[in-house]
């Protein structure tokens, strides 16, 4: 890939694809509430049920209920309106014991599969499970130290990224005119920062990421012919100080995080840019009411088992950016099921 050119743009969408794999933990975190839990045939008992009665109930953690409920309300099987819960006549029909639609049976072949058990973990724990559900891995953040593992996962990600680092440098255009430095946090490969780089020559950059995926991103950035416009510093993000700069990039960084973190990263973004300086956030978003997309729930419940995180909504990262100082504008989609919004400091 020496040579390709990284300013064009992809001629079609992979969301399919990468659907496929962002799917992938979603049903069995259905096997275990339609099953272990029997989840759905409570409500219907109980007819309406508000967050914290099915935390109570079940013993289950407020960060992966909410990746569950995000999951039930997209699918269409709860609704859900200031916070109490009713079925659908979907879920009533075919996720009730009772029901002679019932369709437990359907799930029962998955429900003690690793990940399933995995998810479990995460609703009662509220810890990440293993990566990929294997016994003798750890969570995704502890793995990345590991420099196997951060090589392989680095080059997963890079791959998708050419074709979302494009299509995302062309859609923040209008926000670069007065941009001329970039700092990239967490920046993996680096393929985020240089597509923006392809599209925008006045611009330089600085990869702010850990050991080892520094030096993984170091030859990503030659390989690619950014050397010169590229610079890596190695460092923690949450620890040391970040580079001054006229824009900071966030791409598939605050997802892994709970609210504390994201809070830490947030206001060192605060800190480290000067008024006029913009954020890029970019990932996978879900509206704000949280009952879709569908595709994006899913992928939650992904990230929810082996990250720290979760997909949260613009409206839940607008009102942290709003208190450190920051006005955001509207989000936008770009490709993939992914999208961006820009925050600026005032």
């Amino acid at each position: 890939m020496t040579n390709f050119d990284l300013g064009k743009n992809p001629a079609t969408d992979p969301a399919l694809l990468l659907r496929y794999r962002d799917r992938q933990y979603a049903a069995d975190l259905m096997a275990v509430a339609i099953l272990k839990l029997n989840l759905f045939s409570w409500i219907d008992a109980q007819q309406v049920v508000s967050t914290k009665q099915i935390g109570s109930e079940f013993g289950l953690a407020e960060r992966p209920l909410d990746v569950l409920l995000t999951l039930c309300r997209a699918g269409g099987w709860v609704t859900t309106e200031a916070d109490q819960h009713r079925l659908t006549e979907l879920a009533e029909e075919h996720l009730v014991d009772s029901s002679p639609y019932y369709l437990g049976p359907y799930y029962e072949p998955i429900v003690e599969s690793p990940i399933a058990q995995g998810c479990y973990q995460v609703l009662t724990r509220d810890r990440p499970a293993n990566w990929q559900a294997k016994d003798d891995s750890n969570d995704w953040h502890e793995s990345m130290l590991d420099e196997s593992f951060a090589k392989g996962f680095t080059a997963l990600m890079n791959c998708r990224g050419v074709a979302m680092g494009q299509t995302l440098a062309s859609a923040v255009q209008p926000w670069l005119s007065d941009v001329t430095t970039v700092l990239d946090i967490g920046a993996g490969s680096g393929i985020y920062t240089s597509t923006l780089l392809a599209k925008n020559n006045q611009l330089s950059a600085t990869i702010f990421e850990q050991t080892p995926v520094d030096k993984i991103a170091h030859a990503e950035i030659v390989r690619h012919g950014m050397g010169d416009r590229i610079k890596i510093v190695s460092g923690d993000m949450f620890k040391d100080a970040w580079p001054t700069t006229d824009c900071i990039l966030l791409s598939n960084v605050l997802h892994d995080w709970g609210f504390p973190a994201i809070r830490a990263l947030i206001q060192k973004s605060a800190e480290t840019l000067r008024s006029g300086g913009k954020v890029i956030v970019h990932e996978a978003f879900l509206n704000d009411a949280k009952d879709g997309p569908l595709p994006v729930a899913e992928y939650s419940v992904l990230l929810v088992n082996i990250t720290q995180g979760r997909c949260y909504s613009p409206a839940e990262y607008t009102a942290i950016f709003e208190e450190f100082g920051f006005r955001c504008d509207p989000y936008q989609d770009t490709i993939a099921d992914r999208g961006f919004f820009v925050a600026t400091k005032l």
